[in-house]
């Protein structure tokens, strides 16, 4: 099969959507051809297949931007809403938590919103604290709202694909550092189903429980302990919420033991929440506490060498399962 990077599977999706459906259309800073399609190029070419009303640049106004958004999915359209850095959705979290999310339940499950919240972070490249934050536990939060990462171009296809034709609004979380790897192009129609986990590598002894780019590093290290008799599952959310239950209690209950992990800071974060589900759905099969890793809980630093520091670290991971283990 032939690769595809992610950035290319996002708008290979995009582009199909709009191609079935003539309510599907995007709106966003810098979205159009004549901005450059994107600062990440996630729209590129889409404004000469469809048109500026489809591909519609807007002013700098997150809260105009998701304000058109809600207005545009309670006429019928499937607006496709970007954000450009996630720390911007502060601005624009009314519209967020207070309009979109709750539209179904104050109307009596008559008044759906499906809206795509498209926005980019990710801790590595120098941004700064108001440009790097991973905010996904503030929407995991939020009853009425689906909250999706991918961790490689694949699933990024097939996750866009099944966001856009949700019914309730989805906040789609892509990583800066994800935008250029590499996967098999799973080609056109492909669905990643909302709220089904993955398992890209099965393992005995204990479960990792990650989404988004902390996936590759659980890999990395999934693979190096194979080689000291260490026997690593990794389990890929892919959506954050609301999560595969069913497929992180398996994995735990066969391996006895868990660490989740994510990049966003430790305390209050989403590993929290399946480290309690799973102490108190898996007590009588686990074999040590759940661990956490998360990143450092303070503003990500702008400093190369500061900021390397703050993130979570594949040492700290295999620190964490050998202590698991009983090897420290």
């Amino acid at each position: 099969m032939a690769e595809i990077t992610m950035t290319e599977a996002l708008n290979k999706a995009i582009d199909e959507a709009m191609a079935v459906d003539d309510g599907v259309f995007c709106l966003g800073e810098d979205v159009a051809a004549k901005q450059g399609g994107g600062v990440f190029k996630i729209t590129s070419g889409l404004t000469e297949k469809y048109g500026e009303n489809r591909i519609r640049a807007t002013p700098i106004s997150e809260t105009a931007i998701i304000g058109a958004a809600v207005g545009a999915a309670l006429a019928g359209q499937r607006p496709i809403a970007e954000i450009m850095l996630m720390n911007f959705v502060g601005v624009c979290m009314d519209q967020i938590v207070n309009h979109a999310a709750k539209l179904r339940f104050m109307s009596g499950g008559q008044t759906p919103c499906p809206i795509v919240i498209r926005t980019t972070t990710g801790v590595g490249v120098g941004f700064g604290g108001q440009h790097s934050d991973m905010l996904e536990a503030w929407f995991a939060h939020v009853a009425g709202m689906h909250v999706v990462t991918p961790s490689n171009a694949a699933d990024a296809r097939g996750l866009m694909r099944s966001a856009i034709e949700a019914n309730d609004p989805v906040v789609f979380i892509e990583n800066i550092l994800c935008y250029n790897l590499k996967s098999e192009d799973p080609g056109v129609d492909y669905r990643v189903p909302l709220g089904k986990a993955s398992v890209p590598k099965e393992g005995s002894d204990i479960s990792l429980i990650t989404y988004g780019r902390t996936v590759l590093d659980a890999l990395e290290v999934a693979g190096e302990l194979e080689k000291e008799g260490i026997s690593a599952e990794v389990v890929d959310l892919r959506t954050i919420a609301p999560y595969d239950e069913a497929t992180v209690l398996a994995s735990v209950r066969k391996t006895g033991r868990a660490l989740t992990l994510h990049e966003a800071v430790r305390p209050f974060g989403t590993g929290a929440e399946l480290a309690a589900n799973i102490q108190e759905k898996c007590w009588g099969d686990l074999k040590g506490p759940v661990r956490r890793i998360g990143g450092t809980f303070a503003a990500v630093p702008f400093a190369t060498h500061l900021e390397q520091a703050w993130i979570p670290t594949k040492g700290e991971i295999v620190e964490q399962i050998k202590a698991s283990m009983g090897r420290d």
